[in-house]
């Protein structure tokens, strides 16, 4: 892919690019933390996408989309979302530059990646970092990795209309080879955590699905957490989210809950517990333990949160089942997406034949397999 960047910014533009690689992300354990100021432990990984970028002496940038094999142009001078379209990514990453103080130039941009659709990897985290990497890189912005985060999150809010947390971009742009970062929510710092899965694989397994649920239900979830804390600060006074219960004080909870309300909070309060004790665990090898985490986290999103659906239900019951699989759960939003397994490596081939044929013969569809690896957050490449 970096070589058909090149080649197809050389062609369009007759001059020789930098160009800037963001890698997507997976979670490893820790959804629906993000927004009770709770803890995520993501990481970067292979996939990723590309901007190469050179300036220009037009005083209009001049772009174009390898995926939608299509240019687009615009003054730097004059920036504007246009609704639901591609280049809003590289037009909100500028603008929110523009507002920090930097004097916007002309550029020429040729962007393409590696992610597969709809594999919940964050592809649109990682094109803003993608570009907003090349813009600082080639006229030496000085901006810290921090701030490029939260242009990104910002950029995504204003420009995409996309209400994202910071995980991402985050993830897109800090990720280390062979490291998870745990993440604290609260006051966006992270700690790299060193992680070697030895003869162990992850894979996740795309159900090939999206339910038009999953945005209302977000906004309900979120809604039913916000409540929750409500109630709760008549027993915990000092309480801001949900991340300050602690797992002790669990039954006490569920005390003041409302049975409508106090799944939902359960969920948070333990995956908070799940991503700490993950973190412990992988860092000092034990794996076996770590796999029950995954599958104890995938129940408490089914059962207790309720953001699963039949096809991720299937996926994970159907992995946790096998004796080379330790772990498995969905990863993401919810309502589709994608499964995470933790599979032995000599057995990827019969753990994909089996997920295969039992998926198809369930639902009709033919899942798809993405193997991942723990890499390195954004960079310029070498020429």
């Amino acid at each position: 892919m970096q070589d058909k960047i090149r080649r197809t910014f050389q062609d369009l533009f007759q001059s020789q690019p930098v160009i800037a690689f963001a890698p997507g992300r997976i979670n490893l354990i820790g959804e629906h933390t993000d927004y009770q100021e709770g803890f995520v432990f993501p990481a970067a990984v292979g996939q990723g996408i590309y901007a190469a970028i050179g300036k220009n002496q037009a005083n209009y940038c001049r772009l174009y989309s390898l995926d939608f094999e299509e240019e687009f142009t615009f003054s730097p001078d004059s920036i504007s979302p246009k609704k639901g379209h591609w280049a809003n990514y590289v037009m909100g990453m500028l603008s929110q530059l523009k507002q920090a103080g930097f004097i916007p130039q002309p550029f020429d941009m040729v962007i393409g990646g590696t992610i597969p659709v709809g594999a919940g990897l964050s592809s649109s985290a990682a094109l803003s970092i993608a570009i907003g990497t090349a813009i600082t890189s080639i006229f030496d912005y000085q901006v810290s990795k921090k701030s490029l985060v939260l242009y990104a999150q910002k950029s995504e809010h204003l420009y995409a209309g996309v209400n994202c947390g910071i995980m991402d971009p985050y993830a897109s742009t800090f990720g280390k080879k062979a490291h998870a970062l745990l993440l604290d929510c609260r006051s966006n710092s992270h700690r790299e955590i060193p992680i070697d899965f030895g003869d162990f694989q992850l894979v996740l397994v795309n159900s090939k699905v999206k339910h038009s649920l999953a945005d209302s239900a977000y906004n309900k979830r979120r809604e039913a957490c916000e409540k929750s804390v409500l109630l709760l600060k008549s027993e915990f006074p000092d309480i801001n989210t949900l991340r300050d219960i602690a797992l002790s004080d669990l039954e006490k909870v569920g005390k003041i809950l409302p049975s409508v309300l106090f799944p939902k909070a359960k969920h948070v309060i333990t995956e908070n517990h799940r991503v700490i004790e993950a973190s412990g665990l992988l860092h000092h090898g034990d794996l076996v333990s770590f796999g029950k985490l995954m599958n104890a986290s995938h129940a408490s999103l089914s059962d207790d949160f309720e953001v699963s659906c039949a096809e991720l239900d299937f996926l994970a019951n159907k992995a946790q089942k096998m004796e080379f699989v330790l772990g498995a759960r969905m990863m993401g939003g919810g309502f589709g997406g994608c499964t995470l397994n933790l599979v032995k490596s000599d057995f990827l081939e019969e753990f994909k034949k089996q997920m295969k044929l039992s998926y198809q013969s369930a639902f009709g569809l033919e899942p798809e397999f993405i193997e991942v690896a723990l890499s390195d957050g954004a960079m310029i490449l070498a020429n």
